[in-house]
């Protein structure tokens, strides 16, 4: 995969709270490794869930339902 063009402006915004995540600001590998494992990037989630760790599809649509 080529280098991320956008990785300075990325990391500026990215909210991921996971200390050893080696696709911080690499936002096409973030999207294609939560995809792969049936989950979403932190950047999908309020602060107070992402710090969960819980990325689920089903904690997602938890926030987005009654």
């Amino acid at each position: 995969m080529a280098a991320c063009s956008n990785l300075k402006e990325n990391l500026a915004r990215c909210p991921c709270t996971w200390p050893e995540c080696s696709r911080k600001g690499n936002c096409c590998a973030c999207l294609r490794y939560h995809l792969a494992h049936q989950e979403l990037p932190a950047c999908c989630f309020p602060p107070e869930v992402e710090r969960t760790y819980d990325r689920s599809f089903r904690r997602f649509a938890g926030l987005h339902t009654g």
